[in-house]
């Protein structure tokens, strides 16, 4: 295993695109490892072993990863901790009078209306179903060609998630969708967590309608900058259709998986201050 406290030397990709793919299948295979989930929100959702425990932790510390890892990391225990160690268990089961520990909850803009409003979305939601996975797959085929799966998946599950009676306004700025033009930063890191398969012992490849070829770059501010040196993007604003270019160009490297270089661009960024 690497130690990822110590940290390389930069290097730069060779010229032209094979030596960029190589440069960059060099850093999946050096970061896509155990190694990387310790100080990675990620490391949340690894805690569990329950499917349901994994999705609705892994929505979470997804929804909440901005500011410091560190920061992040703490508060999802918190929120662990405020649910007696076993979320999906707390949420099915609880009562009312269960509630009022979480009144406190706070993290960022993140408070104890939101807080409330996805327990009861959660419960309502595994009332009827076993897996997240259903809450992104809207009823009957995809239809059309102009736009991406994950759109539409990302699009409906908003509406899906707002669809209970009397959800607090103020909420839906933690869930973001294509149709406002967002990157979905944070849907899109969680369902890599959920959809991507291989046996390296980071995402977990626990969901299978949505396939990994579908997946998009989660694009925050380390992925962009990184991406925009090595010129895997050139739109000049972040927004959805940025994060549609850069999948698209690293498709070009892997068809199948292009979402696996997240690891190379985020740790380009965040390790090496490439």
């Amino acid at each position: 295993m690497n130690d990822l406290s110590e940290k390389p030397k930069p290097l730069r990709p060779l010229a032209g695109a094979g030596g960029l793919k190589a440069f960059l299948d060099s850093k999946v295979l050096q970061y896509n490892q155990p190694g990387f989930i310790t100080n990675d929100p990620i490391c949340i959702p690894h805690l569990f072993t329950k499917k349901q425990d994994i999705e609705i932790m892994g929505f979470w510390a997804a929804t909440l990863a901005w500011g410091q890892r560190v920061t992040i990391i703490n508060k999802c225990k918190e929120l662990i901790a405020l649910m007696d160690g076993a979320p999906y268990d707390f949420i099915i089961n609880h009562e009312e009078i269960d509630l009022k520990r979480l009144l406190h909850f706070k993290h960022r803009t993140f408070n104890d209306i939101d807080t409330l409003y996805f327990i009861a979305f959660f419960r309502w939601h595994y009332e009827n179903n076993q897996s997240l996975e259903s809450a992104f797959i809207p009823p009957g085929p995809l239809k059309g060609e102009e736009d991406e799966p994950i759109e539409k998946y990302l699009n409906h599950f908003r509406n899906y998630f707002f669809s209970l009676p009397d959800f607090p306004h103020r909420t839906k700025k933690h869930v973001s969708s294509p149709s406002q033009k967002s990157t979905c930063k944070r849907l899109n890191m969680f369902l890599r967590w959920m959809v991507r398969k291989d046996n390296c012992g980071v995402d977990f490849g626990i969901w299978n309608h949505i396939k990994p070829s579908e997946l998009i770059m989660p694009c925050d501010l380390h992925v962009d900058r990184v991406a925009r040196k090595l010129n895997l993007i050139t739109r000049k604003q972040t927004d959805w259709q940025t994060a549609i270019e850069l999948t698209q160009r690293l498709c070009e490297f892997d068809l199948n998986d292009p979402v696996k270089y997240d690891f190379a661009l985020f740790a380009l960024g965040i390790e090496e201050k490439f």
